[in-house]
């Protein structure tokens, strides 16, 4: 097949290479026969040429827009709309750890369910991968291909005119459209990536076709790629705890991370030089484990549009179509210290009860971590295999029409759906009571974990048990926009232009959840008998020889690179998930379906005139929007003594007047000063309006409940900046904002007792049940997180920007060009609060931002490098009695640098040779528990996630006829 693919790319690539003789009457004619062409002089072309078209449109902008245009129809500047996007001062991304795409975007702070995302002009919701389930506002931007959009615009202060609902700001994505470029444009693309840690080839592929005939144009885009990533390294997943605070719970208000003992009492315990009183303040990982996994991706997309022009009317009929699909098989491995401790050993070493580690020859570090040798440890052999899917859909009319050079109408109405699914099917199983070396000190992404025994010996693995989840996301969508623009005097010089118009959106989201596992653990299988029946007689079935080809290449010998596992084909196959799902009733308690209607009404202005013979222009709008909101999920009530689901539904509206305010005025003839004042909302996550109580992860003994009742959050917010336009596709600028956001969503968290949720045992994996019992204790500890409109937030920060063409430097250093952007966000939080009660400034949102870009097109040459880096923040928080950490330590997400290049040669009009490489600097993603008290050496010591994904490089061709 990847012979195929590229005998077809390389005769594409010829036939583009002699097209020119071929076609050259028909091209004549075309440059002839367009007035457009005529008058229209392309100076630069290529990556330089995008960045000055979206200059021009920032420019020409009253309030804070930012744009990415295409170099030409299907010719998009990076392969990833959210990789773009990243350029733009304010904008981060967040990784799909899968994949290691960029899938959703944080705007000055604020996360992904802060912005709102729009395809032509129409609110559209998607999600993907393990997101999916999740029911959130987030969009996830990997849906798409690139390759399927002509510009994006990027809004980051309030406009009347603009759908509400993005405290961080709006996303317009545009397609292509025939009469973008008249005449006939034949665009293709073909590349072969490879990932070196994946060790595999993959194919990409795209091909745009337009043309206009008189009134009349059509476009077809199409689009499809695979990928393959593949990932290696360490986990302890949950911190770092030493015996003394791990034997015992932890008082009212306070948490540990974990329960643990170590077992003293073995004849074989020797702490060598070693007190008792250094080993129990020694710190102990949560697990100790190795991570592989392996992501395989496939996208596909199509995009056209049927467009009509005559005189003022602009009629086009816009659709957009998109499949993404990933399947990934993930493996951890290692030994688990969280719940080990030894109460009687009667019991088999090794399992619960008799499962406390015995420290043998071990040592504490520079880092305060126990490290060495430990008797009677167990292993948990987790295979994960998971299954994602999203079909996304729009299909949109749009209308314009010109009724005059002053008035103008236009009308838009359009449906989208998107329906995404994600399966997590897991498999675990157990080797009990042996002796293992477990040593990070010199090696933190691939420590030390050896034992003596064969991790291969599939007659090791005892107790196999299942984890199964299966989640549909539906979004549908329903849009209608009227609006008419009038061009209109006022005194002297001035001029203004009027925008009103009316918009109904009607979205609806459908969670509907199963938990298989109960099924699919009694289920008969094709091999006889259920996992329940055969227990650890399982295991024959299991393979040998490391789950991962290429894993780790540069892990030491120390590092288990092989062991036994369950493959895909016999989860799939075998123990059928999916069949276990079909015969699994709809898990009520997070099932729902919400739909919100949304009326709005909008009223602008643009003022232009002068002041003190400079040009001033002003917008002034107001916006309302009405939301109706409809919920249809279950309660439970009792009946005849039991506890029963049954249907229930609730109704919730609210309105919103939102004004906004924005100026800009000319300094100079090449210096801008701009001005926004506007009130924006975010709607809280449907996930938490809608859901009832549940049980996210049933391996944590963490509880979710939703609150219909949430209002939106409010966000009052100013912008300032200033932009010096010192030469043709030139930019300096700097800016302020702040945002005062009040009515935030707050999870309240509580610790209540299992039996208070009126949840099945089922909610609950098995890690979690009373042996004794059976199932699950009814006084089982659970932290059950609610939500209300409780806390206010200032966020505040600068933004600078740098752009330019060297074109002054004399040849060929004429061809060099560079951007730059820098943001620092100002995110106050409340003190983190250590176990002393010594207070700790800390930031839960990266500090500050900055990506830097140097080009160079000269000829057929074009190259370019890109570097970004984000830096660190932390993700834990720690309040007097409000889950105050015991051990005083906080997990931080580590700062992240990722390096980018490109390399092209034009070999002529019609093809373009190009290398892409990606992470080329094979960034890790790493987390970290940070002592706050300062007690234990390099905080970066004690992992919570190393992991690696490797490099991509991409050899392609790319041109048009």
């Amino acid at each position: 097949m990847k012979k195929k693919l590229i005998v077809q790319a390389v005769s594409v690539a010829l036939v583009a290479a002699y097209a020119p003789q071929v076609l050259a009457q028909d091209a004549t004619q075309e440059k002839t026969g367009s007035d457009d062409t005529s008058v229209q002089t392309v100076t630069v072309t290529g990556f330089r040429s995008s960045l000055e078209k979206a200059l021009s449109l920032k420019q020409q902008a009253i309030g804070v827009r930012d744009s990415i245009v295409a170099e030409d129809i299907g010719k998009f500047p990076e392969a990833n709309v959210a990789e773009s996007l990243q350029r733009i001062p304010g904008v981060y991304l967040s990784r799909d750890g899968a994949s290691n795409e960029g899938n959703r975007i944080n705007i000055r702070g604020l996360g992904p369910q802060y912005s709102v995302t729009t395809i032509n002009g129409a609110p559209v919701h998607t999600t993907s991968g393990s997101n999916a389930g999740s029911a959130t506002r987030d969009f996830n931007y990997d849906v798409f291909a690139s390759d399927l959009f002509g510009r994006v615009d990027f809004y980051k202060s309030p406009l009347a005119e603009l759908d509400e609902g993005g405290i961080g700001g709006v996303v317009d994505l545009q397609t292509p459209r025939p009469f973008d470029k008249k005449g006939r444009t034949i665009r293709y693309a073909g590349a072969m990536s490879y990932n070196d840690a994946s060790r595999k080839y993959d194919p990409r592929l795209s091909l745009i076709l337009s043309n206009t005939w008189g009134n009349w144009g059509a476009l077809l885009g199409v689009a499809s790629n695979k990928s393959t990533n593949q990932r290696s390294g360490f986990q302890s997943t949950g911190g770092y705890l030493s015996p003394a605070l791990g034997r015992n719970n932890a008082p009212a208000g306070y948490f540990v991370p974990f329960n643990y003992d170590l077992d003293y009492a073995d004849p074989r315990a020797n702490l060598g030089n070693l007190t008792r009183a250094q080993v129990d303040n020694a710190l102990l990982p949560r697990q100790h484990r190795v991570y592989g996994s392996v992501n395989r991706r496939e996208r596909e997309g199509l995009v056209n549009s049927l467009q009509y022009k005559n005189g003022g009317l602009d009629i086009s009929l816009d659709s957009l179509y998109s499949r993404l699909k990933d399947a990934r098989d993930e493996y951890t491995f290692g030994v688990a210290i969280r719940n080990s401790r030894t109460t009687n050993t009667s019991i088999e070493p090794g399992r619960p009860g008799h499962n406390g580690f015995v420290p043998i020859n071990v040592f504490i570090d520079q880092n305060n971590i126990l490290q060495g040798t430990f008797g009677n440890t167990s292993y948990i052999n987790e295979n994960y295999y998971y299954d994602s899917k999203t079909d996304f859909g729009l299909n949109s009319l749009n209308a314009k029409y010109k009724v005059s050079n002053d008035l103008s109408f236009n009308a838009s109405a359009g449906r989208s759906s998107s329906k995404a699914y994600f399966t997590n099917n897991r498999i675990f199983s157990n080797i009990y009571g042996v002796t293992s070396t477990i040593d990070s000190s010199q090696n933190h992404v691939y420590p030390v974990l050896s034992s003596n025994v064969d991790y291969d010996d599939r007659a090791l693995y005892k107790d196999p048990q299942l984890g199964y989840n299966y989640s549909d996301e539906y979004d549908r969508s329903r849009n209608f926009k009227l609006g008419v623009d009038w061009n209109y005097g006022l005194w002297g010089s001035w001029t203004g232009r009027l925008k009103a118009g009316v918009s109904y959106v009607s979205a609806e989201k459908e969670l509907v959840h199963f938990n298989p596992t109960a099924v699919g653990t009694r289920q008969a299988l094709p091999i006889g008998g259920s996992v329940a029946s055969l227990g650890s007689a399982l295991s024959v079935h299991m393979n040998q020889g490391g789950p991962l080809a290429n894993f780790a290449p540069d892990a030491p010998a120390t590092f288990p690179k092989s062991w036994a596992y369950y493959d895909r084909g016999f989860m799939m196959d075998v123990l059928d998930p999916i069949r276990a799902k079909n015969n699994t009733p709809v898990d009520p308690a997070a099932s729902f379906v919400t739909t919100e209607d949304v009326t709005s009404l909008f009223l602008q202005s643009d003022f232009t005139g002068q002041l003190w013979d400079r040009d001033l222009r002003i917008n002034a709008g107001v916006r309302y929007a009405k939301t109706k909101t409809k919920i249809d999920n279950y309660t439970q009530i009792t009946q005849d003594g039991n506890r029963i689901w049954v249907p229930n539904h609730r109704d919730a509206s609210y309105g919103n007047i939102l004004p906004s305010l924005s100026a800009a005025y000319d300094l100079t003839s090449d210096v801008i000063v701009r001005a926004s004042v506007g009130r924006t909302i975010t709607r809280a996550a449907l996930s938490i309006i809608a859901a009832n109580t549940s049980i996210p992860n049933q391996f944590e003994a963490n509880a979710t409940a939703g609150n219909p009742n949430l209002k939106p959050q409010l966000s009052d917010q100013v912008d300032l900046t200033g932009e010096w336009y010192f030469q043709k596709g030139s930019l300096l600028s700097g800016g302020l904002f702040y945002k005062r956001m009040k009515d935030l969503t707050q999870a309240v968290r509580t610790t209540v007792p299992f039996s208070s949720l009126g949840l099945p045992d089922t909610a609950l994996g098995t890690n979690l049940w009373d042996p004794a019992l059976g199932r699950p204790n009814p006084n089982l500890p659970i932290n059950l997180s609610s939500f209300v409109n409780a806390s206010e937030q200032k966020v505040s920060g600068i933004e600078l920007a740098y752009q330019q063409a060297f074109t002054f430097l004399p040849a060929p250093f004429d061809g060099l060009g560079a951007m730059a952007s820098y943001t620092r966000v100002k995110w106050p939080v409340p003190d983190w609060v250590a176990a002393d009660g010594s207070r700790y400034k800390v930031w839960e949102v990266p500090r500050y931002s900055y990506n830097l870009t140097l080009y160079y097109e000269r000829g057929p040459w074009a190259l370019r490098t890109s570097y970004n880096y984000r830096d660190r923040y932390a993700q834990s928080r720690s309040e007097v009695g409000i889950n105050q950490a015991l051990n005083s330590m906080s997990i931080w997400r580590a700062e992240r640098k990722l390096l980018d290049a490109s390399i092209s040669y034009k070999v002529s009009e019609n093809l373009e040779l190009r290398i892409d490489g990606m992470n080329l600097n094979n960034e890790k993603t790493y987390l970290y528990y940070k002592d706050m008290l300062g007690r234990y050496g390099d905080d970066r010591a004690r992992t919570d996630d190393q992991l690696y994904d490797g490099r991509t490089i991409q050899l392609g061709l790319r041109g048009k006829f």
